[in-house]
């Protein structure tokens, strides 16, 4: 398996500040309005955004389960670049796979080039997996941060 199997690139221009972006990602109330998949509702259950900070969200899936992500704050450099670690947890808590996610929020014609990058996933279709839950949350993002 190749690193290009195992590492996801999400690149957009959206229609706002980097101050409002950054602010999506580490407040709360704000994360709130974006961060689940289509279809699930999400709860935060700590979000400590500064370096060796813990995060943990809950999402609710449509058929009532829930189903936990928790990691690491490694970088916080508001409004320019937050980096954390990612893991899925099992319904008894026990945090699976490690892998690694770097968001980038850099000034641009028209409001700011996000870039996100998550790597180091246990497999290609995990990886794959992402890059539509991302995509849909981004997009979500792009919507809100109007």
């Amino acid at each position: 398996m190749s690193d290009a199997d195992t590492t996801l690139r999400i690149e957009r221009l959206i229609a706002a500040p980097p101050e409002v972006l950054f602010a999506l990602w580490i407040e709360p109330a704000q994360l709130l309005k974006w961060w689940a998949p289509d279809g699930y509702e999400p709860s935060v259950d700590i979000l400590d955004a500064r370096p060796g900070g813990r995060w943990r969200t809950m999402m609710r899936r449509p058929d009532g389960g829930v189903v936990a992500t928790s990691g690491v704050y490694r970088i916080v450099e508001p409004p320019y670049r937050l980096s954390f670690t990612w893991a899925w947890e099992s319904e008894h808590g026990a945090r699976g796979h490690e892998s690694e996610v770097a968001v980038t929020f850099e000034a641009a014609p028209g409001g700011t080039r996000l870039v996100l990058l998550q790597q180091r996933f246990e497999n290609k279709e995990t990886c794959d997996r992402h890059v539509i839950g991302w995509s849909a949350a981004l997009d979500r993002m792009s919507w809100i941060a109007r």
